[in-house]
């Protein structure tokens, strides 16, 4: 089996050596070897004497930096806010389940951890990854189900703010201690680079950032203590640790491939935050080159270029997924709120691009508070301020409460969860207030809109909202999280969904689950026999081929038309879809183009169905029914067959949850499909 999976390995790696430029290939190659020859020697260097650095530099280190949280200064003011938000008891409950070990994540369902919790498992399946040196690491085994983003997850310590609140609440010392003993306890079986949860420096980030916030909710308990020698000890090795976490992510930049992720710009993130944490810090014996001041400096840098480079510009993040658009927000606000805190400004166009990418969040989010889920979805965070354990991964409302607050803009306010977010109290000491001038009428109705650049548009009027798929494939048409979605689309109506976008599940744990959930046929869109729009590798899992090169045709607030070729190396086809928004009904027509002298293919349109969606078949038509009772009407003109087929398939709302749904898979003989959606 472990052959096997080398010669596959191979495989994939000899295909993607195929499509490189030749001087990029061979400077791959030549970094490849040196590498090899690096990392050997090193590891046998570490495995011998462990990384470590003097602790007593760190003995009398304070960091002087204006926190992302100003919790010291207000906290009567905060300790109201909350109770005021309704927020305490959930708060409460949260950190005790935390104390006891108990988590729920990436769709695990609650479980005890134990006492002593095992920092490299796979709590879902308990598969555990031996220590040893982080290159020689395995962290993907297509053959078994482990998922290492399970001890990922767990290990990004997002869990530190919900104990920080309880704290904050309740003066219980033994929130503070819960923090402490998993912090020593983390260190002490994670080495420097000799565990599973240094093989990815995005993790090492988050992870370093979480830890800096814990430090303003327990500082003043932790060392208050001073005559408790043990609490001094710990800040001196919770300091030298971080220390060494911003030495990693320097050594370990996520910026080799041929195009830059979220994954650089979590590094870039950690480098920014440590080194505004360890800004004044001397280390007499540190290396010049990998230093607080030299992180900080290259993180801003950075940081800049690769808002220009991952950010298109009507300001969508170009990996083609919405969810990882929300993270990549994320990152860029949480950053630049720290930064605007401690003086440090971004240029205008950084900044423009930013509240517009805040603005794409308020214009696909749905009447409902969730965002479509077009193309992956991992359920990643950077940092989690509200409602840890309670987290509905599709609501990212709190950015733009936050993007509202930082551009003083009403209309992202408006649109925050009920004008209220925590997440806003915690970064501005204030949930979002809107402001408007005497005899001003603020118009705060959303509105049809096209993201041309990215290829995403909203139809939307009072009770209808539909998203469209048309555009680039991710990462300037190298994959990536891109899924075979073109010309697919959402459904929502009155607030409730309809039409969906399955989601994603999982990666690596199930490389065949994974392929069917990006797969055409698992979304709203025309299927040519078997075919996939974009072919991908089987174990591949984050690489598709860019075949459909989708395009608009036309678009204004009531009307869409575009086009892709997905179909036509293959089959002989191009595709077209036009969608036409009427008060309360939708006309979607798909237009099959047939290139002459092509073979003929059975071809086949879906609907996919929110789970609550009922079925109700009548002679020519379907009746849809949601939860609060809400009828649609929906008939499909020029089927094969006289008939709706209702077939079983799968949602997920978040990662690593399958639920069961329903599809309505039709079998259409020409040219021409009419689909009508009504209101009734």
């Amino acid at each position: 089996m472990e052959i096997e999976n080398k010669i596959s390995d191979l495989k994939i790696n000899f295909k993607k050596a195929t499509k490189l430029p030749p001087k990029i290939l061979i400077k791959k190659v030549y970094r490849k070897i040196d590498n090899k020859i690096y990392y050997f020697i090193r590891a046998k260097k570490i495995t011998k004497n462990p990384i470590d650095i003097d602790s007593n530099i760190f003995e009398n280190f304070e960091p002087n930096i204006n926190s992302l949280l100003n919790i010291n200064n207000k906290r009567e003011h905060y300790i109201q806010e909350l109770k005021n938000s309704g927020k305490e008891g959930q708060i409460i409950k949260q950190a005790d389940r935390i104390c006891n070990h108990i988590f729920n994540l990436l769709g695990s369902g609650d479980i005890n951890l134990g006492k002593d919790i095992q920092w490299n498992e796979d709590f879902k399946t308990g598969f555990i990854w031996e220590n040893k040196f982080y290159k020689n690491i395995k962290t993907v085994n297509l053959q078994n189900d482990a998922d290492v983003k399970v001890p990922w997850e767990l290990s990004r310590f997002q869990h530190i703010p919900t104990l920080g609140q309880a704290y904050l609440l309740t003066n219980n010392v033994k929130y503070a201690l819960e923090f402490k003993n998993q912090i020593e306890n983390w260190i002490s079986k994670n080495p420097i680079e000799m565990s599973v949860n240094w093989t990815c420096t995005m993790e090492v980030a988050i992870r370093a950032c979480n830890w800096i916030i814990g430090y303003y909710f327990f500082k003043d308990y932790l060392k208050n203590q001073k005559k408790n020698k043990i609490n001094q000890e710990f800040w001196i090795e919770y300091h030298k640790a971080l220390y060494l976490h911003g030495k990693f992510i320097f050594d370990n930049l996520e910026n080799t491939s041929h195009y830059n992720s979220n994954h650089y710009l979590s590094d870039l993130a950690g480098l920014i935050w440590l080194g505004l944490y360890f800004k004044n810090f001397k280390y007499d014996q540190e290396d010049a080159q990998n230093n607080p001041k030299i992180w900080l400096d290259f993180g801003l840098k950075e940081f800049e270029q690769e808002m220009n480079n991952q950010i298109n510009s009507d300001g969508v993040d170009y990996e083609a997924s919405t969810a990882y658009h929300c993270l990549v927000t994320e990152l860029f606000l949480f950053t630049s709120i720290l930064c605007s805190k401690n003086n440090i400004a971004f240029t205008k166009e950084y900044k423009d691009k930013l509240e517009k990418m805040i603005e794409f969040i308020m214009d696909i989010t749905k009447p409902d508070g969730h965002i479509p889920l077009i193309g992956d979805m991992d359920s990643g965070r950077f940092i989690i301020l509200s409602d840890y354990g309670d987290l509905d991964k599709r609501d990212f409302r709190h950015l733009v409460a936050l993007g509202g607050e930082y551009f003083k803009r009403n209309d992202f306010k408006y649109y925050s969860p009920n004008h209220n977010c925590p997440v806003s109290l915690w970064c501005f000491g204030k949930t979002p207030q809107i402001k408007i001038k005497t005899n001003e009428k603020p118009n705060l109705n959303l509105a049809s809109k096209a993201y041309k650049d990215s290829g995403y548009y909203i139809l939307r009027n009072d009770k209808i909202y539909i998203i469209i798929k048309c555009g680039p494939n991710g990462m300037n048409g190298n994959g990536g999280h891109t899924h075979n979605d073109q010309l697919s689309f959402e459904l929502n109506i009155s607030g409730i969904d309809f039409v969906i976008d399955p989601g994603t599940y999982v990666y690596t744990a199930d490389y065949r689950l994974r392929n069917l959930f990006r797969s055409t046929s698992m979304h709203n869109t025309l299927q040519v026999a078997n075919l996939e729009q974009n072919n991908f590798e089987e174990k591949e899992l984050f690489g598709i081929n860019n075949e459909t090169n989708a395009q608009l045709l036309d678009f204004n607030y009531n009307y869409f038309k575009g086009r892709h070729y997905g179909f036509m190396e293959k089959a002989g086809i191009i595709a077209e879809r036009e969608v036409k928004l009427e008060d309360n009904k939708i006309i979607i027509n798909d237009f099959i183009i047939k290139i002459p002298g092509s073979l003929d293919y059975k071809k086949y349109m879906r609907f996919h169905l929110d789970r609550e969606v009922k079925i109700e078949p009548q002679a020519d038509c379907l009746i849809l029914t949601n939860l609060t009772n809400e009828k649609i009407k929906l008939k499909l003109f020029n089927l094969q067959k006289s008939e709706y087929n209702i077939e079983k398939s799968w949602m997920a709302k978040e990662y690593g949850l399958r639920e069961e749904t329903r599809v309505i898979n039709c079998e259409i003989k020409d040219s021409v499909i009419n689909t009508i959606i009504e209101i009734i």
